[in-house]
């Protein structure tokens, strides 16, 4: 375990095996649609990749990057488009995926800005699901998991940029974002 990880919330195992549930339903779900995952970078790239090989369907794969954390731990309430789409997307079946649905706010905006380009289906799957009230509301149609509110990162989640490659999802210190370590131990994320 990560010297700046609290507790190991979700093993990579058990990240792995709901991942090939969600692969299996979704697989169903779809069959004989013409299915478009949309993940959110930089988040959900893990999620997407491993979910993408659990489904047993002709899909097709694009990232839209938005942003409303920065480096906080936070969401800051705006929401900003970094990366669109790279084309339409009115004849596809579209299936969102999000690496956790936290507050709802950029959820929220991006299924209204999806659905203002006219899809013929427009679902959300996320691994992560927080235990919070949500400032806006998001249906959910696939989840992994029901999380407690605390800060969460690995496997694709982050904070300032780090963590992303941890292979399980982990409550990181507060100490690491409060900035109340010692001195001594101040060192990159990385290390």
């Amino acid at each position: 375990m990560h010297q700046d990880i609290e507790e190991i919330l979700i093993s990579e195992a058990e990240i792995q095996q709901k991942t090939l549930e969600l692969g299996k339903q979704i697989s169903v779900d779809y069959a004989g649609k013409s299915l478009l995952l949309l993940g959110t970078l930089k988040g959900a790239v893990p999620f997407i990749a491993d979910l993408a090989r659990a489904i047993d369907l002709p899909l097709e794969l694009d990232y839209m990057a938005v942003s409303s954390y920065g480096a906080s731990t936070q969401s800051s309430g705006i929401v900003r488009i970094i990366k669109d789409l790279e084309g339409p997307i009115d004849h596809k079946h579209i299936l969102i995926i999000e690496d956790i649905i936290d507050s709802g706010l950029t959820l929220h905006y991006l299924v209204d800005l999806i659905q203002r380009r006219n899809p013929l289906s427009l679902r959300l799957c996320s691994l992560l699901v927080k235990d919070r009230p949500r400032l806006k509301d998001v249906p959910i149609d696939y989840y992994g998991f029901r999380i407690p509110d605390k800060f969460v990162v690995g496997y694709g989640l982050d904070y300032a940029q780090y963590y992303r490659n941890l292979p399980y999802i982990g409550i990181l210190k507060p100490s690491v974002y409060e900035g109340t370590k010692p001195e001594t131990e101040h060192q990159s994320p990385a290390e």
